[in-house]
Order: C-alpha cells, then structure tokens, then sequence
C-alpha cells in the first residue's frame, strides 16, 4: 500500500532529519512507528501525506506518486496530526461533514452520523468544537480524518494527553476499520499499545530506520525471560560448582534471577534447578516473566547510540 525508496531529508540548516528510509507497509496491517523525540517520525509522516518535502527519494502509495499523483494519493489518506486544530466556533457536525467535502466527496449524513456515534461524540454534533474538553477535541480530529472513508490512516501520537475512556474507544475503531481493509500507521510513546495493536514494529532514531519486523518476530529474536527463584534460606554467595551464565544472586541473598533467550528451549531450566538442588539450594517459590516491547525499544535504542558515539 506505501513503498517508501530512498527517503532522506536535510533542512537548510544542515539539520538531517531522516536518512535513507525503506519501507514497505502492506495493505490492511497496523504498523507502529516507535522512536524517541525527535527521531524523525512526524518528518516521515509529514512527508507521506504531502505536508512536506523530502529532499531525495520517493514514495508511492498504493502504486501512485505522491508527488506527481498528489490529489488521488492525498485522497486515500486520512491524517491525526499531534497538535489539535480545527475552526473553535463551528460545530463538531459541520466541521466533520466539511472535511468530508474538502476530499470532493459526496455528502453521506448517515457515515458522519456513525463516525460520530464510534467516537461517542453524538451527543455533542451541535456543540462548538471550542466548549469541548481536550479529549472531545482529538475524537473530532479522528472524526475528521475518517471523514472521507481513506484507505491509509495515520494516526501521530493520538492518545497523547487523552482519558482511558478515548483510548479505548479508539483502539475498539482501529481493529474494526482493520478489518475493512484499511491500513493503520501509529507512532505512540505508550508503548504497551503497539504491543498489543500492531502487526509490525518500525524503531526509528537518529532519523535512521534501525529495525522492522513482525512484532511476534521481534519478541522471539529480542526477548530476554526470567526466572526468578525466591530461595528458603538465604545464602552468601554462588557455589562454585554452578556456572550457568546469567545467574543473578540478589544483595541479600535470597533470591535468585536467571536470564535467558526467549527462543531457548526450557531444558536449560530444568538443569539448572537440578544443579541447583545438588549443591544444597532450595527454593520455595519461582516465576518467569518475558521482556516487554518497551524493553526491546530502549535497548535497541541505547545500542544504536553508543555505535553512534563510538
């Protein structure tokens, strides 16, 4: 649905805000940009939808340039931008069914009608967008993005600021315009979302694509699991005669903590409970946990920095 060839963008200043990006996004997935501040992940998008330029490369969506085909590629996407900006004095169902028409699109009451009603915005049609709370304001901007029913939705850190009632809600529309074949694109700084929506997973930093993978990949490849051992008596230091790496003993000796591969097979456990019991140390109760994506994010991030500075 979006090819992405080639991209960069430097600024007048020198500044280089996005450097040779490929990337493919198919059609109908959810893929989740994650980056730091500043990585370049509003650029992108920006240049996508055809707010900005990029210096070199280009982009095709859905087989069409977005530079020489820009009104039909524009078309097909729908944009919820970070910052909220719409007419204060208009209400929430003119300013909807406007959008609608900036697109050259046909009025259709009955879809803005349904739009409004998903984003539990109904009750409010008539309501100037300016006595609404910070909240109802990011439904119209998502309201006004679907407007035109796009095939491609960007949505630029939508929850940002927003009640759990919103999110909610707007993760319930995302899965259900997923399966009308739309094309979802979030970058977010709640990392747990893209965990729990994405299809892929894009890491950018640096103005540089560092990763993209299958979220379920990702996990596999990058995880690291524990477990963790709470020990009947606490001891001083580690037998000698155990020399499984990645074993932890706590400050004050009564817990244990072993890290290991998530892809690795579980005998590796088994073995080292019995090592365990050979040399004398008992445990009275034990658990594992699975690194989440925010944990694979930050290392990832913290890497690509120190092969910057080195």
């Amino acid at each position: 649905m979006i090819s992405i060839s080639e991209l960069s963008k430097t600024y007048a200043s020198g500044f280089s805000a996005l450097k040779n990006i490929n990337l493919d996004i198919k059609q109908g997935e959810i893929f989740a940009l994650l980056g730091p501040n500043g990585a370049g992940k509003t650029t992108l998008i920006s240049i996508i939808c055809g707010i900005s330029t990029a210096s070199s490369g280009h982009i095709t969506v859905d087989g069409h340039d977005t530079v020489k085909d820009y009104r039909h590629t524009r078309s097909m996407i729908g944009l919820v931008p970070q910052e909220i900006s719409t007419d204060a004095f208009e209400s929430v169902w003119n300013t909807v069914t406007f959008s609608r028409g900036l697109f050259g699109r046909a009025p259709n009451p009955a879809l803005i009608e349904k739009t409004l009603k998903s984003l539990s915005l109904w009750e409010k049609r008539n309501s100037r967008i300016m006595t609404l709370s910070g909240g109802m304001k990011r439904r119209v901007m998502i309201a006004k993005a679907l407007s035109h029913e796009p095939q491609i939705l960007f949505l630029d850190e939508p929850t940002a600021g927003v009640d759990v009632e919103l999110r909610r809600d707007m993760w319930q529309l995302v899965r259900e315009l997923q399966k009308t074949g739309v094309t979802i694109i979030l970058t977010t700084h709640y990392i747990e979302e893209a965990e729990e929506m994405a299809d892929r997973i894009g890491v950018i930093t640096n103005g540089e694509l560092i990763l993209v993978e299958e979220k379920t990949e990702l996990m596999q490849k990058l995880g690291k699991k524990q477990l963790t051992l709470q020990l009947q008596q606490p001891i001083s230091e580690l037998p000698k005669a155990l020399n499984a790496e990645g074993l932890v003993l706590s400050e004050d000796g009564a817990v244990l903590t072993y890290t290991y591969d998530a892809k690795n097979p579980r005998a590796g456990i088994a073995e080292l409970l019995s090592e365990l019991t050979a040399v004398g140390i008992l445990f009275k109760d034990l658990h594992t946990s699975q690194s989440s994506l925010e944990d694979i994010f930050v290392s990832l991030v913290a890497d690509r920095k120190s092969e910057v500075s080195a």
